[in-house]
C-alpha cells in the first residue's frame, strides 16, 4: 500500500520524505488554512520536495470554475493532482481533466455509488473518508471493502485512497480490506513505529550492550 501524508506543514512533508516510506502527498482547503501561508505557494513547494503526486484541490464548487482552477494548479508542477469534490460538476470536471491526460483525486466519497461513478468518470483516485464515517456510527473500513469488490468486478483502474484516518488500526484495517493508498496524518504515520515491546526490547538490548564494554567503532 502506498502512503501519501495529509498535510500541508512543509517541514513534517520534509522529514516524512526523507524516511523513503512517502509516496505522495494529499492537502485540502482546511490543511492550507491551518499552515497560514500562501495556496499556491504551499503547493508548489511540496512539488520541489517529493517526486508522487501531490493533490491540490479546487475552491469552486461549479464546473466552469473548476476547469479553471483545476488548469491553473496543473501548470505549478507535473506532479500536481487535482483534486474535485464528489458532486455531479466535480465528475464533470474530472472527466474533462481525465481526457487531458491530467491527474485526478475525486474527495469527499462517502458511499460505494458514489465511488462507482468517479470510477467511470475516470478518476485516478477516489477518496472514501472513514473517519468521518465511523463518526456517526457507519463502517468506514466495510466501505473499502466494498468499493474494493466493485471496482475488481469490472476492472476499473481508479485507485482507492483511504482518508480521513485517525488511528494506526485505520491503516491496518484500510489495507486487509484492499486500499491502494492510505492518506495519513504526520503524527499517524510517526506511530506506526512504536510498540511497546520494540521500546522493552531495545532497552534490553543497550543495557546489555554496555555491560560488554565493547564499541563497534
Amino acid at each position: 500500500m502506498k502512503f501519501f501524508v495529509d498535510t500541508a506543514e512543509v517541514a513534517d512533508i520534509k522529514e516524512l520524505n526523507e524516511t523513503g516510506l512517502l509516496d505522495g502527498v494529499t492537502t485540502n482547503p482546511s490543511l492550507i488554512a491551518k499552515s497560514g501561508r500562501d495556496f499556491l505557494e504551499v503547493v508548489k513547494e511540496i512539488c520541489d520536495i517529493v517526486d508522487g503526486p501531490v493533490s491540490a484541490e479546487v475552491a469552486a464548487t461549479d464546473y466552469d470554475g473548476m476547469v479553471a482552477e483545476g488548469e491553473h494548479l496543473a501548470k505549478i508542477a507535473d506532479n500536481v493532482v487535482i483534486k474535485l469534490p464528489l458532486t455531479m460538476d466535480g465528475l464533470k470536471a474530472c472527466k474533462y481533466f481525465t481526457g487531458k491526460g491530467i491527474k485526478t483525486n475525486v474527495t469527499l466519497c462517502f458511499s460505494a455509488n458514489q465511488a462507482l461513478l468517479a470510477a467511470k468518470a475516470g478518476a485516478t483516485y477516489i477518496s472514501p473518508f472513514i473517519g468521518r464515517l465511523d463518526d456517526i456510527n457507519l463502517d468506514g473500513i466495510q466501505l473499502i471493502e466494498d468499493i474494493r469488490t466493485i471496482y475488481d468486478n469490472y476492472g476499473y483502474e481508479t485507485e482507492i485512497l483511504a482518508a480521513s484516518i485517525r488511528s494506526v488500526n485505520h491503516v491496518s484495517d484500510s489495507a486487509l480490506a484492499g486500499a491502494d493508498v492510505a492518506t495519513i496524518p504526520p503524527s499517524v504515520i510517526r506511530k506506526l513505529a512504536q510498540h511497546p515491546l520494540t521500546d522493552k526490547g531495545l532497552d534490553a538490548f543497550v543495557k546489555d550492550w554496555a555491560s560488554t564494554g565493547q564499541k563497534i567503532l
